[in-house]
């Protein structure tokens, strides 16, 4: 039952990056989960374990985490098609 929190809290958790940055995350529920769950590890290893806390998340260096992470994705995704569209044909 913990891991199933553990997505749960972690879907919402990347879900909630998604809305504050207004980057959509790539591949829908599944990048929300794996998101909110590298941004959970990614906030705790920055910041450390505080504020309110469900199914073993962290929830405040989680979020802080996540949104980090998508927006590092997205500049890395962003500069990729930008990369992409100038090697196009002629």
């Amino acid at each position: 039952m913990e891991f199933l929190w553990y997505l749960i809290i972690g879907g919402v958790i990347g879900w909630l990056a998604g809305l504050i940055t207004g980057r959509d995350i790539p591949g829908g529920i599944i990048g929300n989960i794996i998101a909110g769950i590298i941004g959970a590890w990614l906030g705790g290893l920055l910041l450390g374990a505080w504020g309110p806390e469900v199914g073993d998340i962290y929830l405040i260096p989680a979020l802080i985490g996540a949104i980090v992470l998508v927006l590092v994705v997205s500049a890395i995704m962003r500069m990729m098609r930008n990369r992409d569209r100038g090697h196009g044909h002629s």
